[in-house]
């Protein structure tokens, strides 16, 4: 059976219980909401662009895109301009689909036995929904929270918010996105759990991510609905993180600088682990090149000139070996 989620839940639950401990107990509210705040970024912003770079610099020395349909043939041959572009234009309306969309996961199937032996194939339509609705509710959570960190916040921001908050059930509103996130990475966790081939293969860096997230969303929701925080003093000090003036402000809850401690950690963590897929879609030669290797010739950019050793050379050198051991030669 695999525990590996056991090693992740418990990795999680010290982080939860860290900056409880260090700001309830020790009082260290400025090593919790200023320096490593800070010092999360700077990993993040270098384990970022280290990562791109190295992806950048891995050679492809010929176009190897996944293709799903017909590709450019003959005139009277209808091509499938999405799931086999050859142009630009193509390559870009596939790229947003599947950032957008999750084209290719939409498409998903997975293979089944039925009544014995009976091979059936079923679409895989409940991941690929939960994962439209884990990284769109991800998305709006992110943008929703740039209010406390700008000032004026912009109208967009605002808009966002009024449609994320439109099921007013009391006070403060709620939020559907938070619980649509937290449904949502439930719902892969227990996946991995009940599926037990992915279970199989699924290791513990698969599921602190998810852990994690889970505890972001749940310390969020704590925060805003079952706890009374200051919301002022709050933005004041986001935007004091932004603004290079840092201020600790009394009163603040514990929770926030727990909500904080969690975020830093994925922050943090993000671009050494599988969470990178959203920078390396981009870098993904499979989506990112056209199907136009029946159309040009494609000449390896990394090729260097190096000795060879023709046949003709090879038999003159050894000729007379040859004949030794009874080798045809094509000269006497």
């Amino acid at each position: 059976m695999n525990l590996n989620y056991l090693f992740s839940l418990l990795a999680v639950t010290v982080l939860f219980l860290v900056p409880w401990v260090g700001v309830d107990i020790l009082g260290k509210k400025e090593l919790f909401g200023l320096i490593i705040p800070y010092f999360a970024v700077l990993i993040f912003i270098g384990g970022f662009i280290h990562r791109i770079i190295h992806w950048a610099q891995s050679p492809v020395p010929f176009r190897i895109p996944t293709t799903c349909g017909q590709g450019q043939s003959l005139s009277w041959i209808k091509q499938n301009k999405i799931d086999n572009p050859s142009t630009t234009m193509g390559v870009i309306l596939r790229m947003i689909l599947e950032i957008v969309c999750f084209r290719s996961l939409f498409r998903n199937i997975r293979l089944e036995y039925r009544e014995g032996k009976h091979i059936s194939y079923e679409w895989e339509k409940w991941l690929w929904l939960g994962a439209l609705a884990f990284h769109w509710s991800f998305f709006v959570i992110i943008i929703r929270h740039m209010r406390f960190f700008t000032e004026p916040v912009p109208f967009f921001i605002k808009a966002l918010e009024d449609l994320d908050g439109f099921l007013q059930i009391g006070l403060p509103g709620i939020f559907i996105s938070g619980f649509v996130l937290l449904a949502a990475v439930l719902y892969l966790f227990f996946r991995r759990i009940y599926i037990h081939q992915v279970r199989y293969i699924s290791l513990a860096s698969d599921y602190f991510p998810l852990f994690l997230i889970m505890a972001i969303a749940i310390s969020g929701i704590i925060m805003r609905y079952f706890t009374k925080v200051d919301i002022i003093s709050v933005k004041e000090m986001t935007m004091g993180l932004v603004t290079f003036h840092p201020v600790v402000k009394e009163g603040v809850h514990t929770i926030v600088y727990v909500h904080l401690f969690l975020v830093c950690v994925l922050i943090a963590y993000f671009p050494f682990s599988k969470l990178m897929h959203s920078g390396g879609i981009f870098m993904s030669p499979t989506r990112n090149l056209a199907n136009t290797t029946r159309v040009k010739r494609h000449i390896n950019p990394w090729n260097y000139p190096v000795p060879v050793h023709t046949y003709e050379a090879y038999e003159s050198e050894f000729r007379e070996k040859m004949k030794e051991a009874g080798l045809p030669v094509e000269k006497e």
